[in-house]
């Protein structure tokens, strides 16, 4: 029985890029963190076989530690820069990317690094950088749209943490109420 991260690979396909194996690391480790991430789970998600893993990296571990790096450079880079081009005013683009972050379900993955980084060093160091980066970029727009630096860094630590909660919101109020409500609170003057 096929699964979605199931399919199964026929010859026309074009061959698997380490990015393919990266991002179903990324999908089997928010569903399931870090024990579900084994070669054959990933193998099998991407309907290849376990030898073809080795077309891309030396052995697990060194998977590990570009899964790591993806998460908090090529990942994160490429969407501030697309975020940072678009004709949005500063609010606007804060909105976006937390609704990127809604769309593709990145605070469980955030979620599920954070929970990682406690028993690898590598994780811990991306989710440094990560949070970095992140923390930048809202700051930057927070600044741009008239606050001070230390009000953009205040507001910029705000979103990042909600972002990042589990908590429920309050009975009667939607996840997508408060996140509005939260984005208006922390962004507008």
């Amino acid at each position: 029985m096929e699964t979605d991260l199931v399919k199964r690979r026929t010859s026309t396909e074009p061959a698997l890029a380490p990015r393919d194996w990266l991002r179903i690391g990324q999908s089997l480790l928010k569903s399931g963190g870090l024990r579900a991430l084994k070669l054959r789970s990933l193998a099998s998600a991407l309907g290849a076989s376990t030898g073809s893993f080795y077309h891309h990296f030396k052995d697990f571990d060194h998977y590990q530690a570009a899964l790591a790096d993806y998460f908090a450079d090529a990942q994160i880079d490429g969407l501030l820069a697309r975020l940072s081009a678009l004709p949005l005013t500063p609010p606007e683009r804060i909105r976006a990317f937390a609704d990127h972050v809604r769309e593709h379900d990145l605070s469980q993955l955030a979620l599920a690094m954070r929970a990682w980084a406690k028993s690898d060093p590598r994780a811990a160091s991306a989710i440094r950088r990560h949070d970095e980066k992140v923390m930048a970029f809202l700051a930057a727009h927070l600044t741009a749209h008239g606050f001070t630096r230390a009000e953009a860094a205040m507001r910029a630590f705000a979103l990042l943490a909600a972002g990042l909660g589990e908590v429920h919101p309050p009975e009667g109020m939607s996840r997508t109420s408060l996140r509005d409500g939260l984005l208006t609170l922390l962004c507008e003057r």
